[in-house]
Formats: C-alpha cells, structure tokens, sequence
C-alpha cells in the first residue's frame, strides 16, 4: 500500500534558533556599541573638551643674556627654550622629524591605526622598538596637558584629545608648537635652544646630518645623548637617515655623505649655570620685572659683561689663590681641601647644612670708567660652594688702598703737592691702629725693608705708602673733609671718625672702592651708581628698561689729575713696581695703589687706566693673618695686572689729559717750595753717606691757587743772592721728635725693656718690619699678638675699638746684674 504521507513543513529561518541567535548578538552588539559610543566616545569627547587648546601655544621662554658685544652670556629660565616659528627651523629638522616619528603626519586626523599597526610589525622584526606608534599630535597633547600617567584611560583621552586638535589647527602649526614645546635632551626644550646646545646654531641653520641627530634624540633624549653615548647617537642619526631616504626626503646619496661624517656636537655646558654675575644680573632684573615674567616670558636682557675680562677675573683669582695656598707658612684650609671634604660629605648626607668654606677667598670687579658699566664680576672662588658675593657684600678694611682720598681731600684744601711731610715715627697714641701702644710704622706697610726717611715730598710719601707721613696729611686735611670726600665717591660705608680711618681701618666694600676711584681717570666725576644692565626688551622688541646713569661731580679735574699723577708713580716706581718687574704688565698708561690690612688680614689692589678701573681683594670670610709678610704686591697685584692686560684686546687705553690749567713747575727737594735756579744743583740732604746724591729739585703740577707765592728761599736766585748758603745739617726740617732719615725702624733683639714699652720693641726684629720670610706657622688667639716659635708672647691688641687700652703691659724677667764693688778705684770702672 503506498505511502501517501506529505513531508513535515520547514520552520522559516526567522523562526530557527541559529537566526534568533544571531539576531541576538547582533543586537547585542548594537546596545554594546551603542553603550560604548554614549557613555565611551562621548564621554571621552566630552573630556577632550575640557582642555583649553589655547594652553597649546602658552609656552615658557628662557630669558637670554647678552654681553656687551651682543653675543649670547647666559640665560635665566624655568625651561631652556627659545621660541621660533616654523619658517625659521630648518626644513631638514621637520623632514627629519616626520621620517623618525610620524611620517603620515600630513595625511592622518591625528591619530594613525594605520601607523600603530606598521610600527607594531617593524618593532616585533627588529626585536626592540625602533618606531613609536604615537603621533605627533599625540605627542604635543601628553606634553602640553601632562598626560604621563600609563594607564588605558589617559591613552584613550589622548587620541580623543589630538583628534580634537587636528580638527582645530593647521598642520604647519601643529609641527610649530611640537618643535618649540619637544624636549631633546641635556636640559635643552625647543629645536632652537637644542640647535645651539648641540651645534652652536640657530635651528635654520641645521644640515641633514645635524636634523637627523637631533629627531634621533625623541625617542630617548637622555640615553641617546652624544654627550653620554656618541656611538648610540651615531647609530640613531643613521637610522633616521636611512628613513628620510625612505620616505624620499633626501636622496641615498645626501644620506651617504652625511653618514660618512663623523658625529660632532660642541662640548656640554651646564645650561642651568650660575655664577656670581649671572645671579647679580638675575637680581637687578628682579627689581625691575617679577620673577615669574623673568623666567618664562623670554626677555632679552643686554648687559655691560665684557666675556673676555669676566673669564679672565675668575681664572686669575683661582691661579693665584692657589699659589699662595702652597706658600711657606699658609696654614690655613685649603681650596682643595675644603672640596674634597665637602665632597665626602655629600656622600654621606642626603639632607642637612653642607659645610661652609673657610679657606682663603677674593673678589674681582672691573668697570668701565665712564659709564659705571660692570665688565666682570668674581665675588668669589667657586660660586657653587658660597654663593656669597665678595665684590658687594663684603666689608673689610682697605689699608692704604684707601689713602688716595687723605691726599685728594689735602691737595683740594690748597695744600701744595710739592710739599715736604715728615716721614718719622709717630706715637700710635695719636692714631689707635691695633690698641693704643708703640710707634706707628708696624701697621699695613706694604714691604719688608721700610725706613724712614725724615722730610719726603707728597709725592713720594704717597707712591712708597708711608704710614705716618699719610696720617699728617690726613691731619692737615681735616677727619671730617676726608670723611666728606670719601662719601661723595662713592664709599657708603661708615667711616669711623678717628685718625685710624686716614690709613684705611674703616671697613668698606670693594664695589664702593672701585667706583671710587673712578672719580681719578674721570676728571673727578663718577656715575650715580655701577650698572649690570643697559636695557630690556620683550621678544618682541619692546623697550621695558633702559639704565640711564648720571654723572656726579666729587673734585675739580685738577685735584683727580694730580692724585692721578701720584698714583702712577705708586704704580710705577712705588709699591706697586713689581707690576712691571715681576708680573709683566704691558707698557701702556695706567695707574694704581696697594693696600695691605693690619696683621696682613686683607689684601688690595686698586688700579685703573684711562677706559677702566679694576680692583682686587684678597683675604678670609671670617678674619684671619694670610701669613706673615703676605703683603698685597704678592698677594692682589698679580690678579689686577692679569685684567689689565686682558684688556687690551678690546680697550685702547691712552694717557689722560692734563687740565689746560694745571701747571708743572720745578720744586725744591730741600724745602719743598717753587725751585730758584741753584736748586737744581745736584745735593746730598741726608746725613748717610750710604746713600747717593739726588738732583736737588723735582717736578710737580699745581695750580695757581696752591703755588706758594714765595720761592725756595734757602738756595735763592739771582734777585736774591743775599741768602746765605747752609750746611746740610743747618737745613730746616719737618718737625721730629728724633731724627730718624738714615736709620730704619728699632727692633731690639731680646726682651730688655723694663717699664711701659712705648715703641713696641719688645719683638722680633722680622716681626716689627713685617718681613715676608721666614712665615712661622701659628693659631690666631682672640687678643694675643702671636709671635715667633720660642719668643714670649706680648700680650697687645688686635685691631679693636679707639681707646681700647689693654692696661700696663706685663714685666719683663731680666737677668741679674754683676755684682759692682763699690770700693774699688773709680779708674778702674
């Protein structure tokens, strides 16, 4: 029987479970990505909003300095960066770039899949990563907002965030903000300050070679540094020459010829640099802009730095200080020492006080005569262990570098510059230099073999410092007008009203001493104030400041030249003689003066010729003896005749012109008045045979108001040949109290003296002459004189107040007398 059954109906596919199941995850999907669109993408785009792209070009710019010359001295920055725009950056930089980071820059929307996957492939075949997935968009988005955090959610923000801003910007200015904002290592933010780190460029200036260096540092600024790893660099500039080749930048023949060369690059600089004229520099814009503008708004700051003279103060101080370090009888810490301490003392401490040093220290300062303008600045040896400014900061007393104001102040009171003055001892009662006790003749004299020399001309007594002929200048010039004159130079600092400030015990600073003995070059005037700056200007041109330094007048032109006069001869023939002698200043006009401390604690040089005027100090931050005859021709000098010859790469020194009024005339060397014509007769004035005989008169300057009326009236001329002729020991004389021209100061040999010791001779012969050698060691006792191995200690006073007596000096043990019989014969006595 056949079968007459119909087959079952099929389901439609709607109905069967596989397309319900499809339809499901289909669905599914939908409502995932819809999810994953309203709360992903739109919550991400949302945040992308957030930012403010106008932060993009909101870019910190290094201020720079500029030298005198123009040239770039340093810079003052939150960031080193110097900001360009793109048509100012090499095209081979921007080639370069692109070949090594991202080289569908110009095609994608700021993010790259297409990049992300290739980079992928390349990086797993070369078994490390030699191209970044980023581009650099992405790269200027994690850099302006900081996005560094490594984590899924700030990745995702950053492609949300660079699609927004190639959405918002032109893709040239895309590449401007990320080559002006990219670090390329050793401290260096921006293609331009990294131009001129690297090569010493601008950034247009860059060959292919140089472009690829500096696109290879992107990847890893620090580690591939050809400061740290020139091998490194090389194979990195090679590869990214390679693809500039690639991407058809440059031909295989430009990349072969560059990849010949070998890598160079200029030797590091610390970029972040200080130094005391830079922080002096960095202050004084202070108190014209705040810091914050200074350091991020890219101001040019041109300044009145002379490189050359700035470079040769720092390494001439170091020189010398190092030498006398190794002198006999320096016993102090040392330079070398102190570092190495501090270095092991770093080691071992992570936080805390470092050490200070105590060793010796100096200070330079040059400034150009007419302007005030500052060409170098050394406050110190080494800024990075005391940033304390030595040249402004420092207060100590000047010596006899300080007497060119007792003899101004003299000669402007009509003193006559030929004058006789008596150069012989002096009850230091009338002066307090270092107590109340002894001769004055022991304190700040600037060599070993001094004498006296009775009645001596200003001139002399000024070019060979002699103390106590200076403090009776200084008493025929009155306390308070050389006070008065000193202050109109400049020295701010007080002056203590006592005879002791005639030979420099007043502390003062050498920034006031320089511009002080500016007035002697400059006709007697100076400027109001010294000046680091000449001008400011914004980044784009606009003035902000500008120095405007006025002119003050301190003396008359005739009063500066005639001081002028007596400190060439100080220079020349004086105590500063060993310029020319020992330490080979060039032949040209200049003129200066030593100046050595009390118990040889500070040491100075002051010296100038007709463009600037340099000083020097050397001594300790806490007062001690530099060692025993350390007088300043050895100690300051060599540092000022280093300067002064550096200069004359740049400066043309000439000699000063005489004021028209200012007459020269003949004077007589016995009286110290206008010369009659016998006066020129050679004569010997002083009683010592020793001594050679001298032309009897000298020429000197004057003007009309401080000639004498009267002539030499002991030689007489023919209108006067009734004065009769005297023997040498019938020649007038300053007033003495002995008479003292051919023997040199009295040191007795052993401690003899009974009673009240007024001269001070209960000391060693070298001591009391201040002699240089032998220099014993010895510790500095507060209120003890030390003296040499195995002598008895005197008890006398260090430098202290006026009036400080240290009472009746201790007795003196003495030996028993021989017995005397009195009975015997008196002729046999």
């Amino acid at each position: 029987m056949p079968d007459t059954s119909q087959p079952a109906a099929r389901k439609p596919f709607y109905r069967r479970i596989w397309f319900l199941a499809l339809v499901g995850l289909l669905v599914c999907l939908a409502g995932g990505a819809g999810f994953v669109y309203f709360w992903g993408i739109v919550r991400y785009e949302k945040k992308a909003e957030e930012f403010d792209l106008a932060k993009l070009e909101d870019l910190e710019s290094a201020s720079v300095i500029y030298d005198r010359y123009g040239q770039v001295y340093g810079k003052i920055f939150i960031r080193n960066r110097e900001q360009v725009s793109l048509s100012q950056i090499s095209p081979y930089l921007v080639a370069a770039v692109i070949s090594a980071e991202d080289n569908r820059f110009y095609e994608h929307r700021g993010i790259d899949f297409w990049g992300i996957i290739r980079a992928f492939f390349k990086n797993t075949a070369a078994g490390r990563i030699r191209q970044g997935a980023s581009t650099l968009t992405q790269q200027l988005a994690r850099n302006t907002f900081d996005l560094r955090d490594r984590t899924y959610d700030r990745k995702i923000l950053e492609v949300f965030l660079a699609m927004r801003i190639d959405k918002a910007l032109p893709k040239d200015k895309i590449m401007e903000l990320y080559l002006n904002r990219v670090y390329f290592g050793g401290g260096l933010y921006g293609a331009e300050a990294a131009a001129r780190g690297y090569f010493g460029k601008s950034a247009m200036e860059l060959s292919i070679g140089e472009a690829a260096m500096l696109a290879s540092l992107l990847k890893s600024p620090n580690n591939l540094s050809p400061w740290k790893n020139l091998t490194a660099a090389t194979e990195e500039r090679n590869f990214v020459l390679g693809r500039m080749v690639e991407n058809h930048k440059i031909t295989q023949q430009q990349a072969d010829e560059e990849i010949a060369h070998p890598l160079e690059v200029r030797p590091k600089t610390n970029v972040v640099y200080q130094s005391y004229v830079i922080d002096a520099i960095r202050q004084q814009v202070q108190s014209e802009l705040d810091y914050e503008s200074l350091a991020s708004e890219g101001y040019k700051i041109y300044t009145t730095i002379d490189p050359v003279l700035q470079r040769t103060g720092e390494e001439a101080l170091q020189r010398q200080l190092l030498q006398v370090e190794r002198t006999d009888g320096y016993q102090h810490q040392t330079y070398d020492q102190f570092t190495e301490g501090l270095r092991e003392w770093k080691a071992t401490h992570k936080e805390g006080v470092p050490p200070t040093p105590d060793y010796l220290n100096g200070a330079v300062l040059a400034v150009d005569n007419r302007t005030g303008g500052i060409l170098a600045l050394v406050g110190g040896r080494d800024y990075s262990q005391s940033e304390y400014d030595r040249a402004f900061q420092s207060k100590r007393p000047a010596g006899t570098a300080f007497i060119p104001f007792v003899y101004a102040a003299a000669l402007a009171k009509g003193v006559f510059p030929g004058s006789l003055v008596e150069d012989s001892p002096m009850d230091n009662r009338q002066v307090m230099i270092g107590g109340t006790n002894g001769i004055l003749g022991e304190w700040g004299v600037e060599k070993s073999d001094n004498r006296y020399e009775g009645a001596i001309p200003l001139r002399k007594a000024f070019a060979l410092s002699k103390n106590a002929a200076s403090v009776r200048v200084g008493i025929q010039a009155g306390l308070e007008s050389v006070i008065k004159l000193a202050k109109a130079a400049g020295i701010d600092d007080e002056l203590r009203p006592f005879p002791a400030t005639f030979l420099g015990s007043s502390e003062v600073a050498l920034g006031d001493l320089v511009t002080a003995y500016t007035i002697f070059p400059n006709e007697g005037s100076r400027t109001d104030r010294l000046m680091l700056i000449t001008r400011i200007e914004t980044q784009d041109g606009k003035t902000v400041f500008r120095a405007e330094p006025q002119q003050r007048k301190v003396i008359d032109p005739q009063i500066a030249y005639e001081v002028h006069s007596f400190m060439t001869d100080a220079l020349n023939s004086g105590t500063g003689a060993e310029a020319h002698s020992e330490y080979g200043l060039r032949n040209f006009p200049a003129a200066g003066k030593t100046g050595t401390a009390y118990n040889f604690t500070d040491d100075w040089f002051v010296g100038y010729d007709s463009e600037l005027t340099c000083g020097v100090w050397t001594g300790f931050d806490r007062p001690h003896t530099i060692y025993r005859g350390a007088f300043s021709k050895d100690i300051a000098l060599p540092v000022w005749v280093a300067m002064m010859n550096a200069s004359l790469d740049k400066f043309s020194p000439h000699e000063l012109g005489r004021p028209f009024d200012l007459k020269k005339v003949e004077v007589c060397l016995n009286t110290g008045l206008p010369a009659s014509p016998k006066c020129s007769l050679l004569s010997t004035v002083s009683n010592d045979p020793d001594l050679p005989p001298r032309k009897g008169t000298f020429m000197e300057f004057t003007t009309s108001k401080q000639l004498p009326k009267e002539h030499c009236w002991l030689h007489g001329d023919d209108s006067r040949s009734f004065v009769k002729t005297l023997r040498n020991e019938d020649i007038p004389r300053a007033t003495s109290a002995v008479e003292a021209t051919k023997f040199p100061p009295v040191a007795m040999q052993g401690e003899t003296v009974l009673g009240e010791d007024p001269y001070q001779s209960v000391k060693s012969k070298k001591e009391a002459v201040a002699a240089a050698q032998p220099k014993p060691s010895w510790t500095p006792a507060p209120k003890a004189l030390p003296v040499n191995p195995g002598e008895t200690q005197v008890r006398r006073a260090e430098p202290v107040g006026p009036l400080d007596h240290q009472g009746t000096p201790p007795p003196v043990e003495l030996p028993t007398p021989e017995h005397v019989d009195l009975n015997s014969d008196p002729t046999d006595l």
